[in-house]
Formats: C-alpha cells, structure tokens, sequence
C-alpha cells in the first residue's frame, strides 16, 4: 500500500478501535490492513497501536498523528472533489455527535433524504447527552445543546430552544397544580446532572429582570435526557425540558405546561468544529443541511463567534 493507504487503514483501525471492523469498513482482508499499520509503524519509527486480544487503542505517538492524518485525508479528498460541482458525489465518512433527543426527533427521521441527496457518504451518528472529545475521539462535528465549556473549538451558534416547565397529570393529581414560586417548596423536582455527583441546580426562573434559581426537592436523579422525560412520565416530578423534546407528550395530555410565567432561560443550540485551515467540503454541506434542519424550532440568536 501506498503511504495514503496506510494512513487510511491506520485511521480506521483508530476510530473502530479493531481491525476486523477496520477491514469490513476498507473492504479489505484484515490481514492487509494489519500490514499496511506495521509498514506505517515501520516508516514512522514508533507504535502507533496498543493491540490486545479484546481492544486496540492508542499510544501518544498515536493520539499525536491521529488527527494530524485525519486532516491530510480530509484535504486530499477536497483536492480531488475541489472543480466538482455537484454534491451528489460528496464522499466519505462523517462522525457526528448529537444529544439523543435531537437525534430521535429531528436528525434521524429526515436522515434518508440527506443520504439519497448525497449517495457517497457515510454517517456515524452517536446520539449522547455524555461531553465527548470532539478530538481525541475523532467527530467531524457536534450538535450541542447547553452552554458551552469549550473556546478552542469553532462555535456555529444556530439558535435557542425554548424551555417549559411540566409534569405528568398523575404527579399534578398527588402534588396539587403549582401557581407560584412559593408553591413549589411542596413540589419535587427530577433533578438532572451531567454526571451523577454532581450537585443539582434546582428550578430556574426568570423574575422579570434576571434568571434565578431555587432550591427544591426531589428523590431522583437523572443523566440523560430520555431519563430526564421517563421520570416526569412515571410521576416522578417536575422538569424544565425543551419543549421540543417534549411537544408530543404535552399534544397528548401525558405531561401538562406549569409555571409559564416562571421560564427557564432557553438553551443553546450550537455547532461545534475543530479549528481547521480547510472544512472538508462534506463537513460543510452537513452542518448547512443541520442549520436548516433546525431553524423552524429554534428562537433565532447571533451568528459564529
């Protein structure tokens, strides 16, 4: 193989973290892209893998190359396609990370079109409520909802999510429907954290000049989204939830709106991207296709920073 070849194979062995998956993703016998990372580790003059019977994963040398390779890749394919006008024949692999909500409600069902519209890529969509790196763990892009923790990346703000404030019907007829603020302290709240330990924040408000936030009870604790939606359901307590995530369970009369007077602040919905010289056109066209994808449910804020 070639010196691109060797790159590429060394690039899928990484992100499958296994050489049989490597091969079925190259199309290739697993012994050829086993030789093809030797050769490379032989030409580079350091392991770039740890393999054990279960796993394969990085070394530094490793981690260091990796995304340097990803980008050369990413360039050589803009070269080939660069005089190219249409993008029917955008070609290659995208992965995407995505809180699961927006994966299940939004991103997924239209998925199809995008894929007839663009034949030639590849998606490999993680739907998480879990930070990932968007660089060590090799993701093209991240749909972020929430305020961001991270300045080294590009940030392409798409807009705001609304946020209300429900409960179940079963849970209003136990508690008692809350009118005001101070109601609330005989209230629960399903507590959401992005790691368990953490401390909740409690209910937040706005009270006609800044948001705040009060203190409430709960007996459970959630870290994901879907849970976060389960517990309310199951009578558990009141959340403060996009309403998008929620739309239909409020149409049906399985959650009930409480409180609209007392709004959360609405969430963030971002894109984020590595800083880079050249956005591999595919990169591109997807994030454009997310953005109109979005801009019907969101509340409309200022552009990239």
């Amino acid at each position: 193989m070639d010196s691109l070849a060797q790159l590429r194979a060394f690039l899928h062995v990484a992100e499958r973290g296994s050489f049989t998956r490597a091969a079925e993703g190259l199309g290739l016998p697993k012994a050829s892209v086993s030789v093809a990372v030797q050769q490379l580790e032989t030409a580079m003059g350091t392991q770039l893998l740890h393999r054990t019977t279960r796993r394969v994963q990085l070394t530094a040398d490793g981690e260091q190359l990796f995304q340097r390779a990803r980008d050369l890749l990413d360039d050589v394919e803009d070269l080939q396609g660069m005089f190219r006008r249409d993008t029917a024949t955008l070609r290659g692999r995208l992965r995407v990370d995505m809180s699961s909500g927006l994966a299940r409600h939004i991103v997924v069902p239209t998925l199809p079109d995008f894929l007839q519209q663009h034949p030639g890529l590849e998606i490999e969509l993680s739907g998480t409520d879990r930070r990932v790196d968007l660089v060590r763990e090799g993701f093209d892009c991240v749909l972020r909802v929430g305020p961001l923790d991270d300045n080294t990346l590009v940030a392409r703000t798409l807009g705001c999510m609304e946020v209300v404030n429900c409960a179940s019907p079963s849970y209003l007829a136990r508690y008692g429907t809350p009118h005001t603020l101070e109601a609330l302290h005989d209230h629960r709240l399903v507590h959401y954290v992005s790691t368990l330990g953490q401390r909740p924040s409690g209910f937040e408000y706005f009270d006609g000049q800044q948001y705040r936030t009060l203190q409430m009870a709960g007996a459970v604790t959630v870290n994901s989204g879907d849970g976060y939606s389960a517990a309310a359901l199951a009578g558990l307590g009141i959340i403060q939830v996009p309403r998008l995530g929620v739309r239909q369970a409020l149409h049906d009369g399985m959650l009930v709106e409480i409180l609209p007077q007392f709004p959360a602040e609405p969430m963030p919905v971002t894109l984020l991207y590595a800083q880079r010289r050249h956005l591999p056109a595919r990169v591109r066209v997807f994030m454009d296709w997310v953005a109109a994808l979005l801009q019907p449910h969101l509340q409309p804020v200022g552009g990239e920073r």
